[in-house]
């Protein structure tokens, strides 16, 4: 996913790019393959890669995408302990040699590693986030206009909650055309693409074996366009709470307003009963996590 979203990186030039693994000659094969390909993108762009968490050094956004991924049949809490390691360490490096980047969280149980991020960096909580909502957005519009037989660019659809089984896929607030999504597909159908929507990611791993690349990377670039060009976006994140729904004191994907200040407003829309419930639930799923992680060094 990280080379997925550095070719966007590269393509656009909307920013230098340094890629980081552990594994000798992964990140810097890729970041030559694709310094290679400036030319052709008409890209001047700087491109490096190595082992060396010093490569983050004076970074304005720092992405992390590191970690095991998911294999068949494998939830994401199933990843908590060991991402949390990987993610601490990561997390503790950008910290250090870019003490005034931003922060995007990518890895698995996504609210989770967000709060380890913002505990190992100690960074403000505008400028530490997780790339979800988007993500699982971009999913429930998909299969909702494969449902309509329309195009995505007349659907605003928006999945809150944490990145997991309990997202909350949002019918009340979807629309069509300015029509109202349950006034256009049936109660089943819709029941059908909430249920698919949550279970996107997993449909991916049981046919690709690893997680999605693609679509995360193609959401994480939103996010990095609406902060590096003060879009002022109103984007689903995993956002710090502090009495926002009722909630305090955990990373979950709520509405925010997205530009140069990072998280600069977290944005509360109104939620039937049934919503407000099952964001609710998701939020205590989320909170179940992040109690598994205190007390661990990570």
């Amino acid at each position: 996913m990280g080379a997925s979203l550095g070719q966007m990186v590269v393509f656009t030039g909307i920013a230098d790019l340094a890629l980081i693994d552990i594994v000798e000659g992964i990140a810097e094969g890729k970041a030559l393959d694709l310094a290679q390909a400036r030319p052709l993108y008409g890209s001047d762009v700087k491109v490096e890669g190595g082992t060396e968490a010093a490569l983050v050094k004076d970074a304005d956004l720092a992405v992390i995408t590191a970690g095991i991924t998911r294999q068949p049949g494998m939830s994401r809490e199933e990843l908590l302990l060991t991402n949390a390691r990987i993610v601490g360490q990561c997390a503790e490096a950008t910290g250090k040699y870019a003490p005034n980047a931003f922060v995007m969280m990518i890895s698995n149980p996504l609210d989770a590693m967000t709060y380890v991020a913002a505990q190992k960096t100690g960074f403000p909580k505008n400028r530490v986030m997780g790339m979800a909502g988007v993500l699982d957005s971009a999913r429930f519009r998909h299969f909702l206009s494969e449902a309509i037989g329309g195009s995505v660019k007349d659907i605003q659809a928006m999945v809150l909650g944490g990145h997991g089984d309990e997202m909350v896929p949002l019918l009340s607030s979807a629309v069509w055309q300015g029509e109202k999504i349950e006034k256009v597909v049936s109660a089943e159908a819709l029941e059908k693409i909430v249920s698919r929507t949550k279970n996107a990611g997993s449909e991916i791993v049981s046919k690709l074996k690893t997680s999605a690349f693609y679509s995360p990377a193609a959401s994480a670039f939103e996010m990095i366009q609406a902060i590096f060009n003060d879009e002022k976006r109103l984007l689903p994140c995993s956002a710090w709470l502090e009495g926002e729904y009722g909630v305090n004191g955990i990373y979950v994907g709520v509405p925010v307003i997205l530009g140069k200040g990072g998280v600069e407003k977290i944005v509360e829309l109104e939620l039937t009963e049934k919503e407000k419930e099952l964001f609710a639930q998701s939020c205590q799923a989320v909170k179940s996590s992040v109690e598994k992680l205190k007390g661990l060094k990570v």
